[in-house]
């Protein structure tokens, strides 16, 4: 199995290169701005849209691995130019189903004969995805929707993930070093992401996780799962039947509120990700319906994150930052995060972030949209290259496509004031004035110290400067005796060149064999001198100030 699994990743190895490698000498190219010689290469958006479609085009004709590479590149700014996101975040995971015939030994090796464990099962596959396909069936008298993955595909993964393992050198090699960090860590994340996706246990405790959080909401509808059904290849799980969300003529038929759909998915998002810390990764129209009573339909976990509590503050950080378009607190959560270098140019990065909410603001200056404050985020993250963490790469695509999803509901929908009026509600906003006040209470102290400080300190500085009897002191501190060694050598040196030149000098006049002997045998020692101080260092070395060990040893002292 091993032996076949090597030689299909050899042979994928050849069809990737061949549909990548064009590609990535463009990429380079639009990336370096130049090739091999000549001025300066400007690339214009339009010729980057072009090469994004072809990447597009070259995804979907490797299949299923690489439908999911693009679905994860669509979340990366910090690889990939806002071109090709564009391009990549129109990638739907839409594949037609494997024929039953082939499904059908994947179903039954799990669950039992179809027949004998189904009250009733329809043959014909509902949706089909690159990983698995959905049929409908009937279990002791409940119908229920059947998940199985699709045939063959853990071989095709683990080529192909072969393959772009091999790949990835050649591509490194084009890619620049402040971005290579982040294609190194995105390959590893995809290996991670995508085992886990067609891990179908994963996802029933995901399921299970996220339907206990909103125990007794009736906005949301999360189908349970049918435990002794369902395994690693195999989902069971109740069957929900409901309008999709994006049919908005057929919501206006049912009478429901479009506006109140809105809010009520914009607050179960973020109840999972500031609250829960569990949230469902992929809002498209696909994976939403409505039900009659008004209620959100969730369907398909298998892409889905987690957010740790130092996130969620920060988050939390950014949503208030925005709301009260307080640049700086913006920008001081995007560092926190990690999605902003500190050594990015702070002023640059407010301008671009006044830009972004003047852009949106529109003739309310109440009314802008986060969607479009992240799109500049995502512009201005691949000018400063960062390496994005997953899961706050998920939580940039989940906000932006539930933004989308919640402005075809309601042309009108503004969201900052949602999240602003959920923020308040949960205490969030209180919480945050109580530390600004308390912040500034802190400085008000210190300053008050500092007005009956620091004048006495700056007189008696001032005297000092008038009566010319100001001195500056300044102490190195060289406990590794760095200086002393490059004295030491550079003295040897000098005295190794002159006694050297002295040498050739004497013996080249031959006028006194005898002196340029005594002088040879006088530079000799020194020359030994040099070069045992040359060997036994091997340069200057010093001990690190900054690791781990070195602090600790230094706090402990």
């Amino acid at each position: 199995m091993v032996t076949l699994v090597n030689l299909r990743a050899y042979w994928r190895f050849v069809r990737v290169l061949y549909q990548f490698f064009p590609l990535i000498i463009a990429y380079w190219r639009d990336r370096r701005k130049y090739f091999l010689f000549g001025g300066r290469r400007s690339v214009d958006p339009e010729t980057q849209r072009e090469r994004a479609d072809r990447l597009l085009d070259s995804l979907l004709t490797l299949g299923p691995t690489f439908i999911k590479l693009g679905q994860l590149l669509s979340t990366r700014p910090d690889v990939l130019p806002p071109a090709y996101i564009d391009v990549l975040t129109s990638l739907q995971d839409d594949v037609p189903p494997a024929p039953w015939a082939e499904t059908r030994p994947v179903l039954e090796a799990d669950v039992g004969e179809v027949d004998e464990v189904f009250d009733d099962f329809e043959r014909e596959a509902i949706s089909g995805a690159s990983l698995g396909q959905v049929y409908r069936a009937t279990y002791e008298g409940e119908r229920v929707a059947i998940k199985v993955r699709r045939p063959g595909v853990e071989d095709l993964v683990e080529a192909d993930l072969r393959a772009i393992a091999w790949l990835l050198p050649i591509l490194l090699r084009f890619t620049d070093e402040a971005r290579s960090f982040s294609v190194s860590n995105l390959a590893d994340e995809f290996s991670d992401t995508i085992r886990e996706e067609m891990d179908y246990s994963r996802e029933r405790r995901m399921l299970g996780e996220i339907r206990e959080n909103f125990e007794g909401n009736d906005r949301i509808r999360i189908p349970g799962a049918v435990d002794e059904l369902s395994g690693e290849r195999v989902l069971v799980m109740e069957y929900i039947s409901g309008t999709k969300i994006n049919d908005v003529d057929r919501l206006d038929e049912m009478g429901l509120d479009r506006s109140d759909l809105a809010e009520s998915l914009q607050r179960i998002y973020l109840q999972m990700i500031i609250e829960d810390g569990v949230f469902h990764a992929d809002p498209h129209p696909g994976n939403l319906s409505v039900a009659e009573d008004g209620s959100i339909i969730f369907y398909d976990f298998g892409m889905s994150g987690t957010v740790d509590a130092f996130f969620q503050d920060k988050i939390v950080d950014f949503y208030i930052a925005v709301a009260n378009q307080d640049i700086d607190g913006i920008l001081d959560s995007m560092v926190e995060m990690g999605t902003l270098s500190p050594t990015a140019d702070r002023e640059v990065m407010g301008q671009v972030m006044e830009l972004a909410i003047a852009d949106v603001r529109g003739e309310d200056l109440e009314q802008y949209r986060v969607q479009q404050v992240i799109q500049q985020v995502e512009d201005t993250i691949y000018e400063f290259p960062l390496r994005l963490p997953r899961n706050f790469a998920l939580i940039m695509r989940v906000a932006t496509v539930v933004e989308g999803v919640c402005v075809t509901l309601d042309p009108d929908f503004d969201f900052i004031s949602v999240a602003t009026d959920y923020l308040s509600e949960q205490g969030y906003r209180e919480e945050g004035v109580r530390q600004a006040v308390e912040s500034a209470g802190d400085q008000l102290e210190e300053t008050a110290r500092s007005l009956v400080t620091v004048p006495p300190k700056l007189d008696d500085v001032l005297d000092r400067v008038k009566r010319d009897d100001l001195t500056v002191q300044i102490q190195i501190d060289d406990e590794h005796d760095v200086l002393d060694q490059l004295a030491k050598r550079i003295a040897y040196s000098i005295l190794a060149a002159v006694g050297v030149l002295s040498t050739a000098i004497l013996y080249s006049f031959n006028q006194a064999p005898e002196a340029a002997i005594v002088a040879g045998v006088i530079t000799l020692p020194v020359g030994l001198l040099l070069y045992r101080s040359l060997r036994r260092k091997r340069g200057v070395r010093a001990r690190p100030q900054f690791t781990r060990q070195e602090m600790r040893r230094r706090r402990d002292e």
